[in-house]
């Protein structure tokens, strides 16, 4: 055997299967594992000990593929700011984007203008169009981890009808067909949906099988992803409608970050499992996605009635500013959140304006008190002061139930965040703490402390299993021919310490992260390489 570029050694295996973990050592050579080898050490033909240029004495530590991240909306700063810390931190080092509807690209007409002040925010000077021009940006600018992405609906449907409230005429439907196969012939592995944002909200049930046949013919390993239209109220309805289009477009289905929100809906957590397991045993090949949180994140518009966001955030900004409106808005804002506890389980985590900057990690009824208005009048004030673009954390989850998701078979993790750093332009505001913390959460609260699982199963759903549902090639197990993406860490001190008020703070327990056969951590701390490549899908028509 030739020398190695790294060897580690004595590592306690888990492989990314949900087999037993085994004692092996590990040989690199470029961006391959070259050699697996159990209980011993790897020797040459004569019975030599490889050389390696590395080493990394693993001996009493965890050793695992890559984590692959399901969830992830790191489109954008990525390109601001490449080093991706946050999830590297966590031993993430594969990211699936695009989610949520939202992608990088296309980027036509009113799709294009939406995004303008995403870029303009993040000091991002390119601008592109397409999925291939991004991936050039994106390539020349260097990446800690590997991306892949999603083409999301609403860039598709904002490209060809904008932001209004109207089903698709034959020639539009046409239109966006034509523009998702671009977007696979470009790599996208699939087609996301946020069926709460706009314009995603305007498709109706027939518009998005449409697609997903589309999408069948394009190639039968692809994926539809979807933030169902409700996770509360309606969340059996939408269910429903997920597991539908899954049959009728016989294609794989995904429901993005499950959960039951709002505590008068966490009784309905039987009947969606119900739901879901029946549709499985039907053979519908539905799998889901969890951050492991109680708390979720989105944007603070998303209290708004559905019917403000036709036309577009112009349209929703003068609907804000008319008083009559407003007065309307306010009365089913009210009818709808009667509960007055909500508004202290509503914190502000993003604004852009300076003299807002204090109202971040701080709830609604705080605000409203230091301002001395009601939490409503206070919401519309932050909306239009902020012109729309202020982030929110929302607490109405069940801790109980996201263990019952976290423990189902085919619910996988997803951050459900962007890719930030502890300091720089993405290091911003008070973000979900599940963007420095998630997996390590995932594994050191849920599986290690509180025994969920066991740590090869949990392995597993973070590794083999994302990479088999979302068609990830050769990455997701420690074998022979795959692909360097491996993490170690210490099994009994892998924890979160990333919090609400203090976001940025890495995990504890990890030691080492290689991506593509390069350590993007060593010994604790960030090399600063950028080994991370563009996964591409392919097409592959019926």
């Amino acid at each position: 055997m030739k020398k190695l570029d790294l060897l580690i050694k004595n590592g306690i295996v888990y492989d990314g299967t949900g087999k037993e973990p085994f004692e092996a050592d590990i040989g690199i050579t470029g961006d391959r594992i070259v050699a697996v080898i159990k209980k011993t050490g790897v020797k040459g033909s004569k019975g030599q000990r490889v050389k390696a240029t590395k080493m990394i004495d693993a001996k009493g530590l965890a050793v695992a593929p890559g984590f692959i991240d399901t969830h992830a909306h790191s489109e954008f700063t990525l390109l601001a700011d490449p080093r991706a810390e946050g999830k590297i931190s966590q031993g993430i080092t594969t990211e699936i984007n695009g989610n949520c509807g939202l992608s990088a690209a296309p980027l036509y007409n009113e799709a294009e203008e939406h995004r303008e002040n995403d870029i303009k925010e993040l000091k991002i000077k390119e601008r592109w169009k397409t999925f291939g021009e991004y991936f050039g940006i994106l390539e020349s600018r260097g990446i800690a981890l590997n991306f892949v992405t999603l083409a999301g609906h609403g860039n598709i449907r904002a490209s060809v009808i904008g932001y209004k409230d109207k089903k698709p005429a034959a020639s539009e439907l046409k239109k966006m067909q034509a523009l998702l196969q671009k977007t696979i012939e470009a790599g996208a592995i699939g087609l996301s949906t946020g069926l709460i944002y706009p314009p995603g909200i305007y498709s109706d049930t027939d518009e998005l099988i449409d697609l997903c046949s589309e999408l069948r013919t394009l190639n039968s390993g692809l994926i539809y992803t979807s933030h169902m239209r409700s996770e509360g109220k309606g969340l059996i309805e939408s269910i429903k409608e997920i597991i539908r289009m899954g049959e009728e477009a016989n294609i794989k289905v995904h429901i993005s970050h499950i959960k039951t929100s709002g505590k008068e809906n966490w009784d309905k957590i039987d009947e969606a499992i119900s739901l879901i397991n029946s549709a499985r045993k039907r053979g519908v090949k539905v799998t889901c996605d969890r951050y492991p949180y109680t708390a979720s994140s989105t944007d603070l518009d998303t209290i708004l009635p559905s019917w403000t966001y036709d036309g577009g955030a112009e349209e929703e900004l003068r609907r804000l500013k008319n008083p009559e409106m407003r007065e309307k808005i306010k009365k089913e804002i009210l009818n709808w959140r009667s509960d007055k506890d909500y508004w202290k389980r509503v914190s502000i985590s993003s604004v852009s304006l300076r003299k807002n900057k204090w109202m971040e990690g701080r709830a609604l009824s705080y605000i409203s008190r230091k301002i001395n208005k009601s939490p409503v009048d206070t919401l519309f004030k932050i909306l239009i002061e902020e012109k729309l673009r202020a982030g929110a954390i929302f607490s109405s989850m069940s801790k109980g139930n996201l263990k019952r998701f976290l423990s189902l078979p085919y619910v996988m993790i997803g951050s459900d965040s962007s890719a930030r750093s502890a300091s720089g332009i993405t290091c911003d505001g008070k973000p979900h703490p599940r963007g420095f913390g998630s997996f390590p959460r995932f594994l050191g609260r849920y599986v290690r402390d509180e025994g969920l699982m066991s740590m090869s199963e949990a392995i597993y759903k973070i590794t083999m299993l994302p990479a088999k549902i979302f068609g990830i090639q050769k990455r997701g197990i420690i074998k022979k021919g795959m692909f360097a993406d491996i993490v170690i860490f210490d099994h009994g001190k892998i924890i979160d310490r990333a919090t609400f008020s203090k976001p940025f703070l890495s995990s504890k327990g990890i030691y080492y992260v290689i991506v593509n056969g390069l350590p993007a951590i060593w010994k604790g701390e960030f090399t600063g390489t950028a080994a991370g490549k563009i996964l591409r899908g392919k097409l592959k028509r019926l």
